[in-house]
């Protein structure tokens, strides 16, 4: 039904600030809020970030005060911007769809992410 498509990452230093977007296609009427999520070489995928309906977010402990999720409705948008990159950052970003503000559990496809890679 909606098709999710992440953009955005590549190689940046230590340090440095990117930012993803991931831009939905088809119906949107269903989704009360959206999630990041990322998976390093070697590990499980884990929850980076969350936006509900109304725009309130939450963040794991591991990014809190350096990334900042965003939305964007009228371009179908949604956006994760990461300062203070750290070479423990590198991993593939990808945004899924969450079941409601009070569930926040991912309820769609997993697309093929956007690789985001932090080394000097």
């Amino acid at each position: 039904q909606v098709q999710l498509v992440e953009s955005g990452g590549e190689l940046v230093q230590p340090g440095g600030s990117l930012r993803l977007s991931c831009a939905a296609s088809g119906s949107i009427s269903s989704i009360n809020a959206m999630g990041w999520y990322r998976q390093a070489p070697g590990k499980q995928r884990e929850w980076v970030a969350a936006i509900t309906s109304t725009g309130i977010t939450y963040y794991s402990d591991s990014v809190k005060g350096r990334f900042t999720a965003s939305r964007d409705n009228g371009k179908n948008t949604v956006y994760l911007q990461m300062n203070s990159l750290k070479p423990e950052d590198t991993a593939v970003y990808y945004c899924n769809i969450l079941r409601s503000d009070s569930n926040l559990r991912p309820v769609g496809s997993w697309g093929q992410g956007t690789q985001v890679t932090v080394s000097s």
